[in-house]
């Protein structure tokens, strides 16, 4: 079952997401990269305050994503990734981006705090990063 509301397209808008910040991490990076943007949908906390929508969360200004501004973020959904998205919209969560509203991929090191928020761990080259459960419940 759903833990967001959405439909086919916003679906395909996920999947299209999670491969294009993603696809070189595999299928278990695309899938942190969902829970990411479940959890800014679900959160409604932060800097997500009142985005409904994954198409709201995905071109969310500032604070989106730099996928968007790339050509590749606009080649169709295909089969694979729009089954990766769905499995996150049906609440699949995948540690360390299980709770976490913030990933970057920076040159060394994931740095221990990133805007203030905590580092919850690494996927390959992505550093996570998660707010307090007091300052946003509803990704917990």
């Amino acid at each position: 079952m759903a833990v967001i509301k959405t439909n086919a397209e916003q679906t395909k808008i996920l999947a299209r997401l999670m491969r294009a910040e993603a696809e070189g991490e595999g299928e278990l990076g695309m899938l942190m990269v969902g829970n990411v943007g479940v959890n800014r949908v679900r959160g409604n906390c932060l800097d997500f305050k009142n985005i409904r929508s994954i198409e709201q969360m995905v071109f969310q200004r500032p604070g989106g994503f730099e996928a968007t501004l790339k050509g590749y973020f606009y080649q169709g959904a295909r089969d694979k990734e729009i089954r990766l998205a769905q499995r996150v919209i049906n609440g699949e969560r995948q540690h360390p981006a299980s709770n976490a509203l913030w990933f970057f991929r920076p040159e060394g090191n994931c740095p221990g705090t990133w805007w203030n928020q905590s580092h919850s761990g690494r996927h390959k080259k992505h550093c996570f990063y998660i707010p307090t459960a007091a300052d946003c419940p509803s990704v917990y």
